[in-house]
């Protein structure tokens, strides 16, 4: 609800879209949706193929992976993710968004299989 109501979203027009884990469709989850009259988006089970989230994360360890030694700790590491994620531009967001035509595209050609992303 913060981020609904820090990025100013109407009430009508909240969309949440999630990856239908057991635990995000519970009855108490479905419920609280319902209370708080937020839209969940229909969304298949598992897809991290269609999920920007996902290959944003994949893109982040990738960024952790140059730097020339691992993280001392977990405080150091922290520092580093914290870095890295202020540092994904707008345009590399974009990019991911972009590419879920395709990504769809692919898992319908694979009926659901494995496909390249």
């Amino acid at each position: 609800m913060e981020s609904f109501e820090k990025l100013k979203i109407p009430k009508e027009k909240r969309v949440f879209q999630q990856d239908n884990d057991p635990k995000h469709t519970s009855k108490k989850a479905t419920q609280w949706f319902e209370d708080n009259d937020i839209q969940v988006l229909v969304w298949p089970a598992q897809s991290p193929n269609l999920n920007p989230i996902e290959h944003l994360w994949v893109y982040l360890k990738k960024r952790l992976q140059h730097y020339p030694t691992p993280s001392k700790g977990v405080h150091e590491l922290w520092e580093r993710v914290k870095k890295e994620w202020n540092g994904i531009t707008a345009e590399t967001c974009q990019k991911l968004i972009k590419s879920i035509p395709k990504r769809i595209r692919a898992v319908i050609k694979a009926k659901g299989g494995h496909t390249e992303y």
